[in-house]
C-alpha cells in the first residue's frame, strides 16, 4: 500500500520560512516523479514544486521560484519543500504527488497523493 505523508506545516509569519517534508512508502520512490500542490480556499489546486526522478530536472510555479526549493533524499524515500520569503498568499494546503510518469504531475492527475498538511502566513 502507497503512503505519502507531509509533515512540517504550521503557521508562520509573513517573511518567514517553512520546510515541508514527504514520507513515502509502499513504492520504488527513486523510480517516481514527486510533486508539491497547493490548494488554497476558493482556488483551484496548482502545482507549486517538482522533480525527476533523479532530481536533476525541476519544475518550479513562476509564483514561486526564486523563494521555494523542492528537494529529494531518494535514500531515505523522502521528498523537501524548503519555503523562505513565504507571503500571506501561500497560505494554502500542500500535498505531496507521486506518478511514474512526470506529464502527469503537470496535469494534475498523480497516481498518488498525500493527505495534505496546512500552511498559514500571517501578515
Amino acid at each position: 500500500q502507497v503512503q505519502l505523508v507531509e509533515s512540517g506545516g504550521g503557521l508562520v509569519q509573513a517573511g518567514g520560512s517553512l520546510r515541508l517534508s514527504c514520507a513515502a512508502s509502499g513504492l520504488t520512490f527513486s523510480s517516481y516523479a514527486m510533486g508539491w500542490f497547493r490548494q488554497a480556499p476558493g482556488k483551484e489546486r496548482e502545482l507549486v514544486a517538482a522533480a525527476s526522478w533523479s532530481g536533476a530536472n525541476l519544475y518550479y510555479a513562476d509564483s514561486v521560484k526564486g523563494r521555494f526549493t523542492i528537494s529529494r533524499e531518494n535514500a531515505k524515500n523522502t521528498m523537501y519543500l524548503q519555503m523562505n520569503s513565504l507571503k500571506p498568499e501561500d497560505t494554502a494546503v500542500y500535498y505531496c504527488a507521486a506518478d511514474l510518469r512526470p506529464t502527469r504531475l503537470r496535469h494534475d492527475t498523480p497516481e498518488y497523493w498525500g493527505q495534505g498538511t496546512q500552511v498559514t502566513v500571517s501578515s
